[in-house]
């Protein structure tokens, strides 16, 4: 069997040095076209990676400066901060300038030394600007505006009010008229949605507006909202609607209390949000009056009160004219009588011709007495309570049985026991009519669907991802970069890997004529067949045609591994 035989030259070769790695020069030196191409368009994707990051990373935080600004007011802040270098923007529908946060706070402060926001409403600085030449009308004019900006002021001051108008009429005061005319004033508010005025609030824009204008009774002063409904009334007219509604807020807190006072004495026993408690309360607020006068019967004079006493005693004397024939015996007068003088008679006259004297006592006494009188007055009170009525209900009881929880209602006694409580708790009276109920009933729980919300749904997870959503986007777009355009377009030109020489021994065979023929040994028990091609043996196939094919490629990679240079 003839074979061909090729010639194979033994050269001796030396170890071969260590190639020195490359610097970055060399590397980018040996880049083509296209890789350079790749390698600038990631180096400046980097770039702009980095510098977003960076302007992103400080961008700062903006926060309201001035909010609900006029036109005016607005382009007057809006051009002083131009002036200032300070950056702003504006908030969705233009109500509201930002700033930075930082520089909040030292702005409004430079810019209230500049008398920024002037704000629409004027008040007294409107007489700080008085022309030469201005008259006694427009003086008076200016006064006038400036307190209505004054008042505006104070009332939008209250957390309720979002905007105010106040209007004065004052009339000129001449001395020549007899009856002067009287200031009076409207206001027009205008509420925050959602807000209202209750009756004490109104009263005291009443009393502030009337309290500043001299003269301006509280009747005068008319307060009015946005639609243009009257919210301020004469005293006669609200003195009936304030009066029920303070009756109204006192039962409000009279049952508040008493259900208030059931709650707690219960709770402690039954547990909370075991019982609930409502209590109805009917009050008196009718005013009552009546007088009684009431007489005893007369009494003796002795347990009697003397009022006043009058005694009138009187005592005299009279002659008695004598009778009888004319004569001188009968002229004389008669001698003095000899019977004593509580005698029933007197002695006669010797003559029987002169007169008698006759002596006269008069006493008169009046007596009063005073007389009973018992004057009564009785008012009765306001706000008495006629009636109470008090409903209350028990939950079951929970209790263990074997291992699980059950409900069980209250017995009969400890129902009583509870009633007792309640009864003493809001002052129990059967004789006006009060009512007690107490029930106990298991409480029906209404299972409130809870839905989940996902964890990228979640506000704090949406927070934080937006925190940190521009760094990490950035670092993540920066390594994309880098993995796909920049280590790549730095490795070089991939070496071509070739079989074709082997090294053993320190000699190097050279292919130099054609593949030998090399009969393949049969393996055991298969004599006329073949064995498979192993894969050493592909690439030793392949190395040989490449070095018939391309000789001088070869070569190339000969010369390059004896100089020492990397592949």
């Amino acid at each position: 069997m003839e074979s061909k035989m090729s010639a194979v030259a033994e050269v001796p070769l030396n170890p071969l040095p260590t190639p020195a790695s490359p610097n970055w020069l060399q590397r980018l030196s040996a880049l083509d076209r296209a890789q350079r191409m790749r390698l600038g368009a990631g180096v400046a994707l980097l770039v702009a990676a980095a510098v977003a990051a960076v302007v992103m990373g400080r961008q700062p935080d903006y926060r309201v400066l001035f909010s609900n600004l006029g036109d005016k007011d607005g382009g007057a802040v809006v051009a002083q901060l131009s002036q200032m270098n300070v950056p702003y923007k504006y908030s969705e529908g233009g109500g509201a300038i930002l700033i930075p946060a930082e520089r909040v706070h030292d702005v409004r402060l430079r810019l209230a030394t500049q008398g920024l926001p002037k704000g629409s409403v004027a008040g007294f600085e409107l007489m700080e600007s008085n022309k030469f030449g201005m008259t006694q009308f427009q003086e008076r004019l200016n006064f006038q505006r400036g307190l209505e900006g004054e008042l505006t002021r104070s009332i939008q001051a209250l957390s309720s009010v979002q905007s105010a108008r106040v209007h004065l009429a004052l009339p000129n005061q001449n001395g020549f008229f007899r009856e002067q005319q009287k200031p009076s004033a409207s206001v027009l508010v205008s509420l925050h949605p959602g807000r209202i005025l209750d009756r004490a609030q109104l009263a005291g824009i009443v009393h502030l507006v009337a309290s500043s204008v001299p003269e301006l009774a509280p009747s005068a002063v008319s307060v009015l909202d946005d639609t243009g409904k009257l919210l301020s009334q004469s005293p006669d007219s609200t003195a009936g609607a304030e009066i029920n509604a303070q009756q109204l807020l006192y039962v409000q807190q009279l049952e508040q209390q008493y259900s208030r006072r059931i709650m707690d004495i219960l709770e402690p026993v039954v547990g909370r949000d075991n019982v609930k408690a409502q209590v109805t309360a009917e009050v008196d607020f009718s005013q009552t009056e009546s007088t009684s006068e009431q007489f005893r019967p007369n009494q003796t004079p002795d347990s009697s009160a003397v009022r006043s006493q009058q005694v009138l005693e009187s005592r005299g004397s009279a002659t008695k004219t004598a009778t009888g024939v004319p004569g001188a015996v009968a002229n004389q007068p008669p001698a003095p009588s000899a019977a004593p003088i509580n005698g029933a008679n007197p002695a006669p006259n010797a003559g029987g011709q002169q007169g008698t004297e006759e002596q006269t006592n008069k006493r008169e006494s009046t007596t009063n007495y005073e007389v009973d009188k018992t004057v009564k007055v009785v008012r009765g009170s306001s706000g008495a309570v006629k009636r109470l009525s008090a409903a209350v209900v028990v939950n079951y009881q929970s209790a263990e049985d074997k291992g699980k929880t059950v409900t069980k209602a209250l017995t009969p006694e400890q129902i009583e026991q509870m009633t007792a409580l309640v009864r003493e708790t809001i002052g129990f009276n059967r004789e006006r009519g009060d009512s007690v109920n107490l029930m106990n009933t298991p409480f029906q729980v209404t299972a409130v669907p809870t839905t989940d919300i996902p964890l990228w749904k979640q506000p704090e997870v949406m927070d934080l991802a937006k925190t940190f959503a521009w760094p990490v986007g950035a670092v993540l777009f920066a390594a994309l970069v880098l993995m796909g355009l920049v280590r790549p377009a730095l490795k070089g030109p991939k070496i071509v890997k070739t079989e074709a020489l082997s090294v053993a021994g320190g000699q190097l065979d050279a292919l130099e004529a054609e593949t030998p023929e090399r009969p393949a040994l049969a393996g055991p028990g298969k004599k006329d067949e073949m064995l498979p091609a192993t894969p050493e043996q592909l690439r030793l196939e392949e190395a040989r045609v490449l070095a018939k094919e391309n000789p001088v490629a070869v070569a190339n990679i000969l010369k390059t591994w004896l100089n020492g240079e990397p592949v």
